[in-house]
């Protein structure tokens, strides 16, 4: 019998069937969940993330995946957004009805592999604008390093959303986090696909005002700073570079 496909609901697999390494944080590391750090674990998420971390997903699919979880992430990031009420005819009879009010939204990618999930967001968001915040991380010491920085005018003005697949170190994210400040944005929000406890521990300490949105919270960082089980390299996976 073949295995469900990349694409079908089907049953998340139970943490403890999770084979080899147990999701869900490592030991010594406190797993921090709750008002502002959100991990979604609707079955059908965890089911398409599955497919997503194995090594024999093709480049095709991995980025479709990408895509749908990406989506499925901006209607849980988006769950708070204020309404108004406004007054509307439907085809029978004129009704009161909510529309979204409040600060206009931003999207902004972590060059580059945080463009793999934008699509997704603007499927769900197609009015939102989109940033970019350009950084590569130092393979010696970790760091990120600044290339590149292009926001709205207005963006001061924005809710803005940050999105970048992996939240392993947590030094792009606080950074990034960090430059938007700078720029006169109050209103964020960081969404991943993966988190490493680490990475958790250390945006919430430099950005305790950033909520944290993810698919799923991973047991650990390695010695190179690799989130484990996780699901490699993000951006060489999207991008077929590797």
């Amino acid at each position: 019998m073949q295995p469900d496909s990349p694409h079908t609901a089907g049953r998340a697999p139970g943490r403890s069937q999770a084979g080899p390494h147990a999701l869900g944080g490592s030991i010594g590391v406190p797993v921090e969940r709750g008002a502002d750090v959100t991990e979604i674990t609707h079955p059908l998420m965890q089911h398409k993330l599955t497919y997503l971390r194995m090594a024999e997903t093709t480049t095709d699919n991995f980025r479709r995946l990408v895509r749908e979880i990406a989506a499925m992430l901006a209607y849980e990031v988006t769950r708070d957004l204020q309404t108004e009420t406004i007054t509307i005819t439907t085809p029978v009879a004129t009704c009161q009805a909510p529309v979204i009010s409040g600060k206009k939204l931003c999207l902004v990618s972590i060059l580059r592999a945080g463009n793999g999930m934008l699509d997704g967001m603007i499927d769900l968001l197609p009015g939102a604008r989109v940033g970019h915040v350009g950084l590569y991380r130092d393979p010696d010491t970790l760091e990120p390093v600044e290339y590149y920085f292009k926001v709205p005018d207005d963006i001061h003005e924005r809710l803005v959303i940050v999105v970048d697949p992996m939240l392993a170190t947590g030094n792009s994210a606080i950074a990034a986090l960090g430059r938007l400040k700078e720029a006169g944005v109050t209103s964020l929000k960081l969404v991943n696909l993966l988190a490493s406890p680490e990475g958790i521990k250390a945006v919430r300490e430099a950005h305790p005002d950033v909520s944290i949105t993810v698919a799923a919270i991973d047991e650990r960082l390695d010695e190179h700073g690799y989130i484990i089980p996780g699901l490699g390299d993000a951006g060489d996976r999207i991008f077929g570079t590797k």
